[in-house]
């Protein structure tokens, strides 16, 4: 376990009000882009389960967290993932009421995420043992959230394609508060235990765990797809799309292990956040919760 105070950036991390209008989001709503449309889906239909077992380890750690400021931003952390879940949940609805069938699908990975993931009713040192490697676990899952939300900050293909307004205000909202939060759950992990074996362990199934899940997501959201003109092999449309920087490139989730893994390694060393709180300020959706 880490002894050393808890320091990150100077502002407080809170939940945001927002409001997004998704009423004539189409189904294809990256033109021309059908995998990558069903890739950025994965980010905003399936990662939310884990989202949420996230924040289930953040509350079953806070008593272990004796540091005021990394408390607070536990705190500040899972009410960002709360309204993420909610907002996620009307882009869902809307899929589904224009003929996406998701439902099989999310329904599969929270029952998952439950049986998996969950703090499965265990006690002492156990129930202890199981916290800690969920945290570490988590820790790694969320240096892919970061890099992948700052690169949907950074991007402009998605502009360029002419993606719907909204579901792009909704991705980078949210990948705003990921490169905003980015810190959390690697500090609580540190602060709770803290092992680097663990660490080192915990963040190649994180790795190859988020891969394998956009690929068999993304191409099952594509046989699910209603459309007509969806064209054809799916995995050629995948690497196409990852190698025009259309979604994020998937050698990330190799490319990133060896930073990830270096001693002395904290996810502040990714880079300032001012992307991130810029378009936190701007946000469509965030200026309208505001209102």
């Amino acid at each position: 376990m880490t002894t050393t105070a808890y320091e990150d950036q100077a502002h407080a991390i809170h939940a945001r009000d927002v409001r997004f209008d998704f009423d004539s989001v189409p189904m294809h709503y990256i033109p021309g882009e059908v995998m990558a449309t069903h890739i950025i889906n994965v980010m905003h239909l399936v990662l939310p389960e884990g989202e949420r077992a996230m924040a289930q380890a953040l509350a079953e750690a806070l008593p272990l967290i004796d540091d005021e400021r990394l408390r607070e931003e536990v705190q500040g952390f899972i009410g960002q993932e709360n309204m993420h879940a909610s907002s996620h949940e009307k882009a869902r609805k809307h899929l589904e009421a224009i003929g996406l069938d998701v439902a099989p699908m999310v329904n599969t990975v929270a029952w998952l995420v439950d049986r998996v993931l969950g703090d499965h009713g265990l006690t002492g040192r156990a129930k202890h043992e199981w916290l800690c490697e969920r945290l570490a676990l988590f820790a790694g899952m969320e240096h892919y959230t970061a890099v992948i939300g700052e690169w949907l900050l950074t991007n402009d293909k998605l502009e360029a394609k002419h993606m719907h307004p909204a579901m792009l205000d909704l991705i980078r909202w949210h990948g705003a508060e990921e490169v905003e939060h980015r810190s959390v759950v690697y500090d609580a992990y540190m602060h709770v235990d803290g092992g680097y074996f663990r660490k080192a362990r915990t963040s190649l199934l994180a790795s190859f765990g988020l891969l394998a899940l956009f690929v068999i997501s993304g191409g099952y959201l594509f046989h699910k797809d209603p459309e007509p003109d969806k064209g054809r092999l799916w995995p050629l449309q995948l690497l196409s799309a990852s190698a025009r920087g259309v979604i994020p490139r998937f050698t990330t989730f190799v490319t990133e292990i060896p930073r990830y893994l270096r001693p002395g390694f904290h996810p502040s060393q990714l880079g300032p956040m001012d992307n991130a709180i810029r378009y936190l300020a701007q946000s469509p959706a965030a200026r309208a919760g505001e209102a």
